[in-house]
């Protein structure tokens, strides 16, 4: 299997990239592709003590890159030869079963619709984000690939968003819940109220709907949203565990018994840590592109790489695409009956 890595991506550049994709070829049996500026490339490795490139790994040269403040459709069209673009292709073309960025998030979603196009029926592709939860870990979707939404594309998501949890972490029926202002299905905006009602119709197991405050004690599998509240959703719960540990860590500071009480919890702590670590997850997929896309985190370690990696190719053995694309022409005739029947509602 063959997964191309835009290996320049992320705030650290071809750091974390190389370990990640190091990691890779060792443990997981891949192939892998570095995309971008060779001659950096290959002076990272021989930073490394690679002189050769290792079995496994590769690279295609991308001479361009994405410029952060631009907008990222135009930077897309016109830089053929940036590295993300390049990535994109390559799966389309078949050279590579899926690609790996912690680069521009926003191009990244760019290239895969331009390079890859979109799985037949759906009508918007979203970021969906692992949520580490009480329970475990639910899928929230979208994390803010489309700020505006219909009905008819929550109701996309909620079955895009558990053919991943059945192919990623084994969950033969995952639950899924649309995030509202309230339990009671009457509650929430037009955009809930006229999405609600038809969950029952598309064949999830559908739970109803969910408070914020049931996002992180994993009341459901799935989490439906649109882009503008997930993305507020992430970004609240990321501050919030950051800002946690700095207030405990102050707390603890202030008391002699609480850094001893501190020590004696320190496997404790170390577990919840690795338990809320986003690494651990490698990065969010964007379902509902023809094609495997893993969207990693800017600040990506070689660690997240490296299971970001581990997920493209797990979605690839899986076959999500077709599983998808099977559930999407299956359903197709009930998605638009059901678009008809909320345009008369509105």
């Amino acid at each position: 299997m063959k997964i191309a890595l835009d290996a320049l991506g992320g705030d650290f550049g071809a750091t974390p990239n190389i370990e990640g994709a190091l990691q890779a070829i060792k443990k997981l049996n891949l192939e892998v592709i570095l995309v971008g500026d060779e001659v950096v490339l290959r002076q990272a490795l021989q930073e490394k003590g690679y002189a050769k490139l290792p079995k496994g790994l590769s690279i295609v040269h991308a001479p361009d890159t994405i410029d952060m403040g631009a907008e990222p459709a135009k930077e897309c069209r016109q830089k053929k030869g940036a590295s993300i673009v390049v990535c994109a292709n390559m799966v389309r073309k078949g050279e590579a079963d899926a690609f790996v960025s912690a680069g521009h998030s926003g191009a990244a979603m760019v290239a895969a619709l331009f390079g890859m196009g979109r799985i037949k029926g759906v009508q918007r592709p979203a970021i969906a984000t692992p949520m580490p939860t009480y329970k475990g870990v639910s899928l929230l979707l979208d994390g803010g690939a489309n700020a505006d939404c219909k009905p008819l594309h929550l109701l996309q998501f909620a079955v895009m968003g558990s053919a991943y949890m059945q192919k990623v972490f084994d969950i033969p029926a995952p639950s899924v819940g649309i995030l509202s202002i309230g339990e009671e299905e009457t509650k929430g905006n037009m955009l809930v109220k006229h999405t609600v009602p038809h969950m029952r119709e598309i064949g999830v197991n559908f739970r109803g709907t969910i408070e914020g405050r049931d996002v992180n004690t994993g009341e459901t599998d799935v989490i439906v949203c649109d882009g503008f509240v997930g993305n507020i959703v992430l970004k609240m719960a990321e501050g919030l565990a950051k800002t946690m540990i700095q207030m405990i860590k102050r707390e603890v500071k202030k008391r002699p018994l609480a850094l001893l009480g501190a020590l004696l919890s320190k496997g404790a702590f170390k577990a919840v840590k690795n338990h809320t670590n986003p690494d651990v997850y490698g990065g969010a997929p964007l379902v509902g592109v023809n094609g495997v896309a893993i969207i990693a985190h800017g600040r990506s370690s070689g660690f997240a790489i490296f299971n970001a990696l581990k997920t493209a190719s797990r979605l690839v053995e899986k076959d999500f695409i077709g599983d998808v694309a099977a559930k999407m022409a299956a359903l197709q005739p009930t998605f638009e009956a059901l678009e008809k029947e909320i345009q008369q509602e509105n």
